[in-house]
């Protein structure tokens, strides 16, 4: 791409002052008027100009979109959007802030706006003049302007934009952990150190950047935005430290650029295995640099909605949207979908339906295929990424049937049932239209009681006229140890049966959810944060 202003450029015609000046016409009242007024440009300008041109901008672009192309080089004065010839020219504050921003996407690559390459050059002109019968007077463009003023008067009052952002974690209620933060703010551009912490009962982080523009680009793309279904708002500052010093690599904090830090943790440390035992290696896979580092916000503004802290936005935008972990995929990323690949099971008990009980404690599993050539080895599809980050977070290296299993995000997007014809020995099978669904409905409460396996289990839905009796020995028949056992006082339906170890109380769990109590009633069972 050159830095120059291409053949193709537009003006409107009969609206240049002096060839110094672009003023639309005082007749012109929409964009599309200006629109067919231009003829092409085809004088070279003789030196960079504050006023850029943009060209190849999607139907779809708003005034907004432009701008946020400007916004990590310096303030944006102006702006005209031709979306009748899918162009736009931007009047930045001076020709450095506009040099600045010219030479980053010839240099880093073009960006792209709402899924399109667009295309950065300098214009002939130095200025643009609107008038309040142009379409800069409508309200859009107006609220467009003022967004990005106040945040350039927000960056100026905090003493500018530096490498290091400060990430808050709001309305928390899935888990939220460093390798999601990394999942989530790597889109953006290459990541060189996490540090996470809780912070009055809030966690947060700071996430350095190699540049200010990276940094600035990830702010601008992701702040408001939910990283799952209306909830774990992320709220970002730019914070006054210019460099993290990062002592360990582990789960609480990391520094990409060092992977030979120690852990933190003297029996691993001792073993003379820091990074190199994969709590470096993010389960995401690598963060590979974007052609842009606003790439990733011209895809998350796909849908139509991109996030600008608490300013009022045009109609087409929203305040917060939901990244979704298995939305914006963009090439060579690695990102967590719904489907996981749970290895080291053991083949000889393990089975699809033993499978989809345990995992549905933590999310609503759709398939499971234990894979023929490898039966130690099963893919599970759930219902929504973040189902599938709860079931990895809760059930990796737990011991089931005698092995400790391994919970990891798989390179499949899907499990595929068996074709017509082709028989698996039922190694695959499909729970979509299950009734044992925990979370079927949304915003289900079922989320409110998840906890990591324990030796403890809940137990609900009981019969009244069943006794704890009956329960231990049904119980006693899965050869699990009962250690102790609780009606509630106040609700006879539910109780507490504590098992001899953990393990024992995954494979009760998995038997005895939905054991059929009476010819009405289905036990259910999940684990408990209790003990009795």
């Amino acid at each position: 791409m050159s830095a120059m202003r291409g053949s193709d450029e537009l003006v409107s015609q009969g609206a240049v002052n002096n060839g110094t000046v672009m003023s639309p016409q005082p007749n012109h009242t929409d964009n599309n008027n200006d629109a067919k007024k231009v003829k092409l440009e085809r004088n070279q300008p003789d030196k960079p100009s504050r006023v850029v041109h943009v060209r190849n901008i999607p139907d779809e672009a708003t005034e907004m979109d432009v701008i946020h192309l400007g916004i990590p080089f310096g303030r944006v004065n102006n702006i005209l959007l031709l979306k009748g010839k899918n162009q736009a020219f931007v009047e930045m504050v001076d020709d450095a802030a506009a040099t600045s921003m010219v030479n980053y996407y010839t240099s880093s690559g073009a960006p792209l706006i709402r899924g399109r390459t667009v295309f950065v050059q300098y214009s002939n002109h130095k200025e643009l003049k609107t008038d309040s019968t142009h379409s800069n007077a409508h309200a859009s463009t107006q609220a467009a302007l003022q967004a990005a003023q106040a945040l350039a008067s927000e960056t100026e009052t905090r003493g500018g934009p530096n490498t290091v952002l400060r990430v808050i974690v709001d309305n928390q209620i899935y888990p939220v952990t460093l390798d999601v933060l990394y999942q989530v703010f790597s889109r953006v551009g290459k990541i060189l150190k996490i540090i996470t912490f809780t912070k009055n009962n809030t966690f947060q982080a700071l996430i350095q950047y190699p540049d200010v523009v990276t940094a600035q680009a990830a702010k601008l793309s992701l702040n408001g935005q939910n990283i799952y279904n209306s909830c774990c708002t992320l709220r970002i500052e730019h914070s006054k430290l210019t460099n993290l010093n990062v002592k360990y690599n582990n789960d609480k904090s990391r520094d990409f650029t060092n992977p030979n830090l120690m852990t933190g943790d003297p029996t691993l440390d001792l073993l003379g295995l820091p990074g190199s035992m994969g709590i470096l290696a993010s389960p995401f896979g690598p963060a590979p640099g974007l052609a842009s580092p606003l790439a990733a916000a011209y895809a998350a503004t796909a849908a139509g909605a991109l996030s600008l802290g608490g300013f009022a936005l045009p109609p087409t935008a929203t305040s917060a949207t939901t990244l979704g972990l298995s939305g914006l995929r963009l090439p060579g990323q690695l990102l967590l979908g719904c489907v996981l690949l749970v290895s080291n099971l053991n083949e000889q008990v393990v089975t699809p339906d033993a499978l989809f009980i345990l995992f549905g404690v933590y999310g609503d599993v759709i398939r499971v295929k234990i894979l023929f050539g490898k039966k130690d080895n099963a893919l599970i599809q759930m219902a929504e990424p973040h189902q599938a980050h709860l079931a990895m977070t809760h059930l990796d290296k737990i011991l089931l049937f005698g092995k400790q299993i391994r919970v990891t995000p798989s390179k499949h997007q899907v499990v595929q049932m068996p074709k017509e014809g082709q028989t698996d020995a039922g190694l695959t099978k499909d729970f979509t239209n299950s009734p044992l669904h925990r979370f079927k409905k949304p915003g289900s409460k079922n989320y409110q009681n998840i906890y990591p396996p324990t030796a403890t289990l809940h137990l609900s839905n009981i019969p009244p006229n069943i006794t704890e009796e009956e329960i231990r020995d049904a119980f006693g028949k899965t050869g699990c140890t009962i250690v102790a056992f609780k009606f509630f006082p106040k609700d006879p339906k539910m109780a507490l049966i504590q098992m001899g170890s953990v393990e024992e109380a995954v494979t009760a769990l998995i038997k005895m959810h939905n054991y059929q109590l009476s010819e009405s009633s289905h036990l259910r069972v999940s684990f408990s944060k209790s003990t009795i």
